[in-house]
């Protein structure tokens, strides 16, 4: 197996890749190791039968970021809940440290950012709205664009198209 990084003991910012829900558990699991890793978390309230509380949850899906040099690859690697790195071109991701302070930065500045994943979403799919004017409302994606996604709904023998952000949107 190829190593990450050159033969020295300068660190680099990689992302690895977690079992699902298991963000910040990895997050500390690397740090008790002496592994510099950063988990980004959003604010988020959430509600239930009975109350609403404010959670903190990953703002990456799966995604902690390690700085580490080549002689703590194992460790990440046997860290339980790291499934691997994220490759690009062939070759583990770097990102640069700008990179992750603008992340810093940005999440200091704005405790109500997004980040929504489009991947799971293609034309067709039926789609229930947990957001917004038309809550607990379902339809069909039509379109996808950017994210948003153009639906269907087909409520009350018509048909009304809206545009919906794909945060508001959980696949049925």
């Amino acid at each position: 197996m190829e190593n990450l990084y050159k033969r020295d003991l300068s660190k680099q910012w990689f992302v690895i890749y977690t079992r699902t829900r298991w963000e910040k558990k990895v997050d500390t699991l690397l740090k008790q190791k002496g592994i510099d890793s950063y988990c980004p978390l959003k604010k988020v309230r959430s509600k239930w039968a009975d109350r609403i509380k404010t959670v903190e949850l990953p703002l990456f899906t799966s995604y902690v970021f390690v700085n580490i040099n080549y002689k703590e690859e194992l460790k990440v690697r046997q860290t339980h809940g790291v499934i691997n790195f994220i490759y690009y071109m062939g070759k583990p991701a770097v990102v640069r440290n700008q990179e992750i302070e603008e992340i810093q930065d940005i999440l200091v500045k704005n405790r109500e950012i997004e980040v929504s994943s489009i991947r799971d979403l293609n034309i067709g799919d039926r789609v229930l709205i947990k957001n917004g004017a038309l809550f607990n409302q379902e339809g069909n994606i039509v379109q996808v664009a950017g994210k948003t996604v153009l639906m269907l709904l087909n409520n009350l023998d018509c048909a009304i198209y809206t545009r919906v952000p794909v945060e508001d949107l959980v696949k049925k």
